[in-house]
């Protein structure tokens, strides 16, 4: 692998922390085509924020993962990662778990901001696809050609957030699923282990 494609693989792998997300929604309440931009509009000028801000990496997290909260739709989509196991825990196993991931997420891929400074991710368009709405993006690094990342939108929470974002074919959610279900593998199906794990994972 070229250095060029190193860099690639892990800008994709930093961003898509505030990007990880849930199964496809069923339905849109109100949310059309320019609400779902405005929507990534101010995510990407918060991520742009961080990426340049100059903080130590620490804090960096700490801005990465109100971001995630912010315009991330973190229940369902720590729901989504867990799997049809997230039927089976209690309303205080549940809040654990989702306060967990929140958090892994923000240390997994928060600490990657400050390897691409000097890159910049810009809004394209945004279009309705069956229920949601997909919001295009062009990422830029320096030294590289841009390439393209989609965010996916819905306001099936009763608020408009971004579910998944799909880079070079690729879904973040699908991914991240995975992770989760090898470390839940490792504990034997314990959701209270996974949770502990996941305090100190990322």
């Amino acid at each position: 692998m070229t250095t060029s494609e190193l860099n690639r693989r892990r800008f994709l792998t930093a961003i898509s922390g505030a990007t990880l997300c849930a199964a496809l929604p069923t339905s849109v309440l109100a949310l059309n085509d320019a609400q779902a931009k405005k929507l990534i509009d101010k995510a990407v000028v918060d991520i742009n924020k961080v990426i340049a801000s100059g903080k130590s990496i620490n804090a960096m997290i700490k801005d990465f993962e109100r971001i995630f909260v912010k315009y991330g739709d973190v229940p369902i989509i720590a729901r989504s990662a867990l799997g049809p196991d997230a039927r089976n825990l209690s309303k205080s196993q549940i809040n654990a778990y989702t306060k967990a991931f929140q958090g892994y997420i923000a240390r997994k891929y928060g600490k990657r901001f400050n390897e691409f400074v000097g890159g910049k991710i810009n809004v394209g368009g945004s279009r309705k696809v069956k229920s949601f709405f997909e919001v295009k993006t062009t990422v830029k690094l320096r030294g590289q050609a841009p390439f393209e990342v989609n965010f996916l939108v819905s306001d099936r929470s009763g608020k408009s957030k971004f579910f998944d974002m799909i880079i070079e074919g690729i879904s973040l959610r699908l991914s991240e699923k995975a992770e989760i279900g090898a470390m839940l593998d490792k504990r034997k199906g314990d959701i209270n282990g996974l949770i502990a794990d996941l305090k100190n994972a990322g």
